[in-house]
């Protein structure tokens, strides 16, 4: 008991007392409950991202592109600088692939074209991938000049040496493509070109896909140039099925036999490598795809796509 209080005074000092208990237990039961909460509805942190699952092929194939790459992008840059600062079709052809079935072409291409200059100083390397071809595996690299263009060149092993695909390199085609255009050459020939659907969307349901064909600008990779004109293949022929499958392969931004480098060429077009014929009738003159070889530049005969089977088409007469 407090001495100096009276029975009221006591009395009223006694509920202040409970009253603060009280108060003092909510406040402590407040945060509790909070917490509580908090716990139960998982806000109380954010919750880790769970790290992703690696498959075990996948990452060993991942490791063994890397080894092959830091051994390989040596002699590549000593191939491709070689070729560079070669004056003579047989001093290039020391650092190319498939040396002996490429020099006649090496020789051909030379009669009818220019050779690059490029001094092998001014190349500024950006970018390596491993190419996952159908039996070897090969490297992609893109390079960067001083005066601004980009080039990409392609490695392939042989003999234990890197080699210059020079086919890719140098987008390699039978005749110039602008010459043949213009009524010169042979009337059929093999090129490497950039194909363009026309109408993508607007023709899908049609029997026809529609092209148009660029010349690629070394260099200048990202430049489509003057369109060729319009060429319609029917959708049931394996050239259209293999068409559609590089296009739905470009569109998906992935790029054909794996390589993780990003495609220089400019959107919405494909390289290809076709067989073209020449049709003059009179004064008249058309052109005709007779063969899509392949959907890429490499000097291969795979096709690189595994053709894709068109959905059903219009009825007939909505050609």
């Amino acid at each position: 008991m407090i001495k100096g209080l009276s029975r009221a005074g006591r009395k009223k000092h006694k509920k202040q007392y409970t009253l603060l208990k009280l108060m003092s237990g909510f406040l402590l039961i407040i945060p509790i409950c909070v917490l509580g909460v908090r716990y139960i509805l998982h806000t109380d942190t954010p919750k880790k991202p769970t790290p992703p699952i690696i498959d075990a092929a996948n990452s060993e194939s991942m490791a063994n592109d890397i080894v092959l790459l830091q051994k390989a992008i040596p002699q590549c840059f000593g191939a491709l600088s070689g070729f560079l600062a070669s004056n003579t079709p047989e001093e290039r052809n020391q650092f190319v692939f498939s040396p002996i079935s490429t020099a006649s072409r090496i020789d051909r291409y030379y009669t009818l074209n220019p050779a690059i200059k490029i001094d092998p100083t001014a190349l500024i390397f950006i970018g390596k991938s491993v190419l996952h071809l159908p039996n070897e595996k090969a490297v992609e690299t893109h390079w960067k000049i001083k005066d601004g263009k980009k080039i990409d060149a392609v490695f392939r092993e042989e003999n234990g040496e890197w080699r210059l695909d020079w086919e890719q390199f140098i987008r390699y085609s039978d005749y110039p493509w602008s010459l043949f255009l213009a009524g010169a050459g042979p009337e059929e020939g093999e090129f490497r070109l950039l194909a363009r659907e026309r109408l993508a969307e607007e023709r899908k349901k049609t029997d026809f896909i529609s092209l148009v064909l660029y010349a690629p600008r070394f260099g200048n990779p990202q430049d489509a140039g003057i369109p060729s004109p319009e060429f319609l293949i029917s959708r049931k022929t394996p050239d259209a099925k293999l068409l559609n499958a590089a296009f739905r392969v470009a569109r998906s931004g992935k790029r054909i036999f794996n390589t993780q480098l990003q495609d220089l060429n400019p959107s919405e077009t494909i390289p290809v490598r076709v067989k073209v014929k020449r049709v003059e009738t009179g004064l008249a003159r058309s052109f005709k795809i007779t063969k899509v070889t392949a959907c890429h530049w490499y000097s291969l005969d795979d096709p690189g796509v595994e053709p894709l089977v068109p959905e059903p088409t219009a009825p007939e007469g909505n050609k």
